[in-house]
């Protein structure tokens, strides 16, 4: 026996927004899905890969960081090792006192 979609499914029952309702009932009418339901397994399915996904890169909490720092470059928010060295050995006198 061949099982179909419909024998892996159980049911669940869940509350949509007004708002969630609309903007599913009219991509369905679209045609870019064949129901409501299956648009909203299709678009949590498609979350829960993202999740996993990032769940999985143990560096996603550093992404923010990096982004941050690229931007610094790209806007010319840099010092030389020489102007980092100054600063370090400033702030390492300033402690000694």
């Amino acid at each position: 026996m061949v099982a179909t979609l419909h024998d892996k499914l159980t049911s669940m029952t869940i509350s949509l927004t007004p708002e969630q309702q609309a903007w599913l009932k009219a991509h369905v009418e679209r045609g870019e899905f064949r129901s409501i339901d299956e648009a909203a397994r299709q678009l949590i399915d498609e979350r829960m890969a993202e999740r996993m996904a990032e769940e999985a890169d143990e560096l996603a909490w550093a992404k923010h960081y990096v982004d941050e720092a690229l931007a610094d470059v790209a806007a010319g928010k840099v010092l030389t090792r020489q102007e980092h060295e100054a600063r370090m050995d400033a702030l390492q006198a300033s402690l000694k006192t």
